[in-house]
């Protein structure tokens, strides 16, 4: 039923950082893909900065608003021959302030890489001492595995 007023989604009591998250996702993120809602707050036993990003968080995951570089990654397997954890975590943190909406995937082989990530703007996948770019699924060019961080971000900025 439509309402006059404004309906505020929040869970209460959600928890700690990693486990408050979780619930927040969940429910906020089930009643926003309903339709129903138009503020959220995210409350966590944690620093209010960490609600805002969570909140945030949720509504570019469901595509609601996009202030901000997403990246997604693989979750590694054997063909994986790079630190992807640590890189993806590098890059997520030094993009973090950057405003354009643009998807980067950090992948860790270039056999599913360009495939899976090919809805991303940018994108590298790593290999045995070499990576690929790779840009809307398309590889651009092979450079070696000691440039990927700086590759990536010029990429990124040039974008």
């Amino acid at each position: 039923q439509m309402t006059d007023y404004p309906l505020h989604l929040g869970i209460t009591e959600s928890g700690t950082t990693k486990k408050g998250t979780i619930k927040s996702s969940i429910g906020i993120g089930h009643m926003l893909l309903g339709g129903i809602g138009d503020t959220v707050r995210v409350s966590l036993t944690a620093d209010p900065v960490e609600e805002i990003y969570v909140a945030k968080e949720i509504l570019s995951a469901l595509e609601l608003q996009r202030d901000g570089i997403r990246i997604v990654s693989c979750p590694t397997c054997a063909r994986t021959k790079i630190n992807l954890i640590e890189l993806a975590e590098r890059i997520e943190e030094k993009t973090k302030n950057i405003k354009k909406p643009i998807t980067v995937a950090i992948m860790g082989c270039a056999v599913n890489g360009p495939g899976e990530a090919s809805e991303a703007d940018i994108g590298i996948a790593g290999g045995s001492g070499e990576a690929i770019l790779f840009k809307k699924g398309k590889i651009v060019r092979k450079f070696s595995e000691d440039e990927i961080e700086a590759v990536l971000l010029k990429e990124i900025e040039d974008y």
